[in-house]
């Protein structure tokens, strides 16, 4: 599985005004660029001196517009805008008051403000690299410690000769600006060198141009050190315009974080799930500094290089070697983690309960196997990464849940795995009921409030196994079985292994029969009762199996759900009931063929356009088709719910409420969502001649609809004088065994052309 594990925030709206500042400032640089490049080598007084002092204040507009986005909430876009308009004051004061520029006891303003600029400036590193932390920190902090020496090892190299002459003079403040201006640039290419040692994209996406300013801010310190020891260098030169292009990078990259809102946790790490990019970064980087400091050691065998450039890189080499037995502690560590939840994984399960089962003093232990109920639709519906979230907080209420000496740990995809050292099956089932308990409480993802079920299956030691292997599988069948009867949990008893298998070899042939060709069709025809028409039909599934005959949906449906294949069933009979009406239409028969769905079919994201295909390459219209959908699936999700159906809807597929009646929760989905037609359920037709109560909820069922535009439909009419009844509260349409069973489409179309016509009385009741 690859993921993003954060979720993305909403940036902050620009507005009009906003942008008409942005160019204006955006104008500004770009001119004072512009006039470095064309203006020649000598200064210019409006383009080295009031434009260039104009775009270092514009420059400070913007990124404390951008502080006043985030409200002082983030450390490190302030301490940016702090470094941007101590350069700029440095600037101004360098430009525009060059008589005190070289003051002989203290610091002139100048230097003062270019000091404080990368002061700051390794803050905002520093804000960035402690955010970026995370357990084990010292790993990291060594990786980074060897990145930043290995790259300050070259810069002190590039630097000799200033270094030299700055440690070698008497000490005044020229001397020591010039020696703390080099220290400071090896200062900050060490911490942006230690940051990027990181695993994760600590910077994100936006980091390159903090990058690439800072680097060529140190590159032009660098020249402009090595220059001055041989000849002044003049404001105007190459030299301005590499540290503007720098200064213009890193306001542009406080402009793009402050549009970027951190995470509640105040990371900005943007880790994958499978692991690539973390891995990549914590070796490339450190291999690098290494390659780096033997590199600046063989020059120091062949040429002059300061003593402390030798001394930085034979610390990276001195450094480097410690993290390597940090590192294989880590990748152990990592071996034995799952990378999503932090929990031990399978590997570490199979490890640790192998040691727990063969240990001396071994008593009677429980292994539970635990399933989240209905994940896949969740994961298809909100995504991957709502998945991926949800996993999360289930593992972290699951731990929570557990005592000590318990190993909980996740076997991949939406299972978990728990081992109950010295416990009997009552405490095991104890613990299942309380599992499932902190797990029922509602979640919130993506703004959904979600109820997750849990089905779990316990296997106890030594009374049904005593090696790992066996209590897996017999705890794994008790899953299934608890998942199967809806029950929520279940210990393994050895019946269990028949049902186990016929479950597997059902799954197996039900993929060769998806495969085959093997399901077929029957259709139960709904008559419209005014009319005595029969304006549709709903199709039935049914698998015409090899050895085992014609099998009913309740044999083979839950298999099909549970394993995976509802989806791929979906599709298949979709396509079977579509090709019946070409051929129907073919024939002149209009006629509407109604498809039963699952909640988990019409969760799938894709399903409307599948729809729409199918119809179109069959030059079928959308009323030809019917879906069929329950009351659960639009009361769980109803934004979700009328999405879809209004998808299906413009394609012009019909809608309608299978079971009404039968639901739990307010009827005002009814209002709200594109439904035609509502199927009474028969627990209510059936015995309403009976029962007072039944009979007066259906006349009011079908009132209601009635009253909001929708045909009503009475399934289990099973006699006469149901149908009758049905008559006379107004009732559209019937369907049920009085009518017809269930049929092949050509004993279908023989009944169709057969019909004898509605009693007369009946009739009149219309």
């Amino acid at each position: 599985m690859t993921s993003v594990s954060t979720i993305p925030r909403p940036r902050p709206r620009l507005s009009r005004a906003d942008y008409v500042v942005f160019g204006g400032i955006a104008v500004l640089l770009l001119a004072n660029l512009l006039g470095l490049v064309f203006h020649g080598g000598r200064f210019n007084p409006f383009v080295d001196g009031w434009l260039a002092v104009l775009s270092d204040w514009a420059a400070v507009v913007l990124v404390w517009l951008a502080v006043n986005r985030v409200r002082l909430s983030r450390p490190d876009i302030i301490l940016a805008a702090a470094a941007v308009t101590a350069l700029a004051v440095g600037d101004t004061a360098y430009r525009l008051l060059p008589d005190h520029a070289g003051a002989a006891l203290m610091p002139s303003l100048a230097d003062t403000g270019y000091l404080l600029f990368y002061v700051f400036m390794v803050g905002v590193l520093a804000v960035i690299a402690r955010r970026s932390l995370r357990a084990p920190a010292w790993p990291v902090l060594l990786n980074s410690a060897v990145g930043a020496l290995g790259a300050a090892s070259v810069l002190a190299m590039m630097l000799t000769p200033a270094l030299e002459t700055a440690f070698n003079s008497p000490f005044s403040v020229p001397v020591f600006l010039s020696m703390a201006f080099p220290v400071l640039d090896l200062l900050l290419i060490a911490a942006l060198a230690g940051v990027a040692a990181m695993p994760g994209r600590v910077l994100g996406r936006s980091g390159l141009l903090l990058a690439v300013g800072l680097l060529l801010f140190a590159t032009a310190d660098a020249v402009y050190a090595l220059q001055v020891q041989v000849d002044s260098v003049l404001i105007g030169s190459a030299l301005n315009g590499v540290w503007a292009i720098g200064f213009a990078l890193i306001t542009a990259w406080v402009l793009a974080s402050g549009r970027r809102r951190p995470l509640p946790d105040d990371s900005a790490v943007v880790t994958v799930a499978d692991g690539t990019t973390d891995a990549a970064s914590s070796v490339t980087a450190p291999m690098a500094a290494t390659a780096a400091g033997l590199a600046v050691l063989l020059l120091a065998s062949q040429t002059h290089v300061s003593v402390l450039a030798v001394g930085l890189a034979g610390g990276t080499l001195a450094l480097a070697a410690i993290p390597l037995a940090f590192r294989q502690r880590q990748l152990h560590s990592l071996s034995r983690t799952d990378e999503l939840t932090g929990l031990p994984n399978r590997r570490a399960l199979a490890v640790d309960v192998a040691a727990r089962l063969r240990a001396v003093d071994a008593r009677p232990s429980a292994l539970l196997v635990l399933d989240l109920d209905r994940f896949k639709e969740i994961n298809d519906s909100l995504g991957h990464e709502a998945g991926d979230l949800l996993l999360e907080r289930i593992g972290a209420r699951l731990s929570d849940a557990l005592q000590a000496g318990d190993l909980l740990a996740r076997l991949g995809g939406d299972e978990f795995a728990v081992h109950l050292h010295h416990a009997d099956q009552k405490r095991a089932t104890a613990m299942a009921r309380r599992l499932r308990l902190v797990t029922a409480r509602p979640l919130v993802i993506d703004g959904l409030s979600l109820e997750i079920g849990l089905s779990i299956g316990i296997a106890l030691s030594p009374e049904h196994g005593s090696d790992l292997s066996g209590l897996m599988r017999k705890a794994d069948i008790a899953m299934y079985a608890a998942k199967s009867s809806r029950v929520g949990q279940h210990v393994y008893s050895p019946g269990d292994d028949s049902n186990d298998e016929a479950r597997l070899r059902t799954l197996h042939e039900l993929r060769i029969a998806l495969a085959n060709n093997q399901l077929v069709l029957h259709y139960q025809p709904k008559v419209h009762l005014p009319t005595d028409t029969v304006p549709g039909v709903e199709a039935l599934v049914r698998w015409n199996h090899p050895t085992r005959g014609l099998l009913y949906p309740a044999a083979f449906l839950d298999v099909a759900e549970n394993g995976g294949l509802m989806r791929t069933l979906t599709r298949v009979v979709l396509e079977l009931a579509l090709d019946q009406a070409v051929l129907w239409q073919a024939q002149g028969r209009t006629v509407t063929v109604a498809v039963n769905l699952s909640s988990r079919s019409l969760a799938d994201y894709q399903l409307a356009g599948v729809v729409t295909t199918m119809l179109t390459e069959r030059g079928l219209p959308g009323s030809a088709l019917m879906l069929e959908v329950t009351e659960e699936f639009l009361l769980v999700d109803r934004d979700r719910a009328r999405n879809i159906l209004l998808r299906l809807r413009k394609a012009g597929v019909l809608i309608a409420v299978d079971d009404f009646g039968t639901g739990y929760s307010s009827l005002a989905y009814l209002r709200d969502l594109p439904i035609d037609e509502l199927k009474l359920d028969q627990s209510f037709v059936i015995p309403m001649l009976d029962d007072d109560r039944a009979s007066a909820l259906v006349a009011s069922s079908i009132h209601l609809g009635h009253s909001l535009g929708m045909r009503i439909v009475a399934e289990g009419v099973e006699t006469v004088e149901v149908l009758d009844q049905l008559a006379q509260f107004g009732c559209d349409m019937a369907q049920g065994y009085h009518l017809s069973r269930p049929i092949p489409a050509a004993e279908l179309e023989r009944w169709l052309d057969s019909r004898t016509p509605m009693p007369v009385g009946l009739r009149a009741i219309r």
